[in-house]
């Protein structure tokens, strides 16, 4: 089974193939200064040309459905049901954070997924994992940074890792909050991964946890601005 996944939630995206036989096929990791709509489709074919693939090679297609970047998740979301609807092939869609916190799997201390939420928020989830994946201690939430170390500080006593650029951002906030319970993931493990988007996809896919094309839609957490200008 070949996955092509799509990762568009901040502004370090970027596409991948992965094979539950062979395993990564080919990964590329994009920093968009303006939109992803500009690069991936690009970076895509790439991919493609280099690996000898094309499209119809695919048998499900992988996207990080949010929380992140309200425009992003709409080019990445679009982007994958294009393929589906040319190719039949299937969807699953990929909870951003746990796909970031994938990068610390068999970890024996809580992981905290944190991106930048704006508005001095963070978009966070808390997870544990258990047997062969994540199980959520504190489900996805747009709060404020210091709201969230208080909450898990209170749910548990053990140490927590923390990964993600909200991670990066507010750090010092975290260890006034935590000191030495506080683990900061190495740098590379705190930028969302397409291969981790695949990674989970493969696994989905496997259990038959599809999404219907027409109804799926990002997961946004909060409305965007245009939505609180319009409707408040």
């Amino acid at each position: 089974m070949k996955v092509l996944a799509i990762e568009t939630s901040t502004m370090l995206g970027g596409a991948a193939i992965i094979d539950d036989f062979s395993g990564l096929i080919a990964e590329v990791r994009l920093n968009v200064k303006s939109t992803h709509s500009e690069r991936l489709l690009t970076e895509i074919d790439h991919i493609f040309q280099q690996t000898a693939l094309n499209v119809s090679d695919i048998d499900v297609f992988a996207v990080a459905i949010g929380p992140g970047s309200f425009t992003g998740l709409r080019i990445g979301l679009s982007t994958v049901k294009g393929f589906s609807y040319a190719t039949g092939k299937p969807i699953v869609s990929v909870p951003t954070l746990e796909a970031l916190a994938w990068h610390l799997q068999y970890c024996r201390y809580p992981v905290c997924a944190m991106l930048d939420a704006r508005k001095k928020e963070v978009y966070a989830a808390l997870f544990k994992w258990e047997n062969e994946g994540f199980t959520r201690l504190v489900t996805e939430i747009s709060i404020k940074a210091e709201k969230i170390i208080e909450k898990m500080v209170i749910l548990t006593d053990e140490k927590i890792i923390f990964t993600g650029e909200g991670s990066l951002l507010y750090r010092g906030k975290i260890t006034e909050l935590m000191g030495e319970r506080a683990i900061f993931a190495s740098l590379e493990k705190t930028i969302p991964s397409p291969s981790n988007v695949a990674s989970i996809g493969i696994k989905k896919a496997l259990r038959g946890e599809f999404s219907e094309p027409i109804s799926l839609i990002p997961f946004y957490l909060r409305k965007s601005e245009a939505e609180i200008k319009c409707y408040g």
